[in-house]
């Protein structure tokens, strides 16, 4: 790992590690370095403007002050571009535009050094996107899953069939491609699955839902995954 990559890493440990914070011994380990590598960086981090605190004797060791901001070092210029290929190759996924919006203030952050290397790097990463869904459909989605009130949708089925039908949200699903609003339907007074691209118009209510929860859904695919990260 280069020295820059173990830096934003390290970064990220510490802040991970909240109040308890990290022995010097436990992060050298967890990098395969030594403890005076460990300790250099941990003064190159604190020199850049990241608030590292130290806490001396047993039990001791290294951690990122609570609620500070961290410094420029946080991404690294292919971790940008990974985000910034990521919200590209998405346009109909949930709260794309607010994940978007997050990519340009992490990129207006970043050193001046960190972000033309990013802006170079991502002129090599081409995405071809298919045109993303109605903005106030999703919003009204997005709206409807936040705040867990039912919605009313126009829905066109795949035979053709229109209907009108009030889902409480449960979860949103991407497979083969596609995204997919998973709710409990009113209308059919089961679980159903409808394609976000054939809803043709959505409304939220003032109708809270009901308690449906995932394990409604049924077994998820091997593969299946929440978008947490965590795990």
């Amino acid at each position: 790992m280069k020295r820059v990559e173990r830096l934003h890493a390290l970064s990220e440990m510490l802040r991970r590690s909240g109040r308890r914070g990290l022995s010097a011994e436990r992060l050298a380990a967890a990098f395969e370095v030594s403890v005076r590598t460990i300790k250099r960086d941990l003064d190159a981090l604190e020199n850049s403007g990241a608030p590292v605190w130290s806490r001396p004797g047993p039990g001791g060791g290294y951690g990122l002050a609570g609620g500070a901001s961290l410094p420029p070092v946080s991404l690294s210029p292919a971790q940008a571009v990974a985000l910034m290929a990521a919200v590209s190759a998405a346009p109909d996924a949930p709260y794309a535009d607010l994940a978007a919006a997050g990519v340009r203030k992490i990129m207006d952050v970043l050193d001046p050094k960190t972000r033309a290397q990013a802006d170079e790097l991502a002129h090599r990463v081409w995405v071809n996107a298919l045109p993303a869904s109605s903005r106030a459909i999703k919003s009204a989605l997005e709206e409807a899953m936040a705040e867990q009130r039912v919605i009313r949708l126009r829905y066109t089925a795949g035979d053709g069939t229109a209907t009108t039908r009030d889902v409480e949200p449960v979860l949103f699903a991407a497979t083969n491609g596609q995204w997919y609003l998973v709710g409990w339907c009113r209308l059919r007074d089961a679980m159903r699955w409808f394609t976000v691209s054939r809803i043709e118009r959505a409304v939220v209510t003032k109708t809270a839902c009901s308690g449906h929860g995932i394990h409604e859904v049924g077994e998820p695919p091997a593969n299946a995954r929440p978008v947490h990260g965590r795990g």
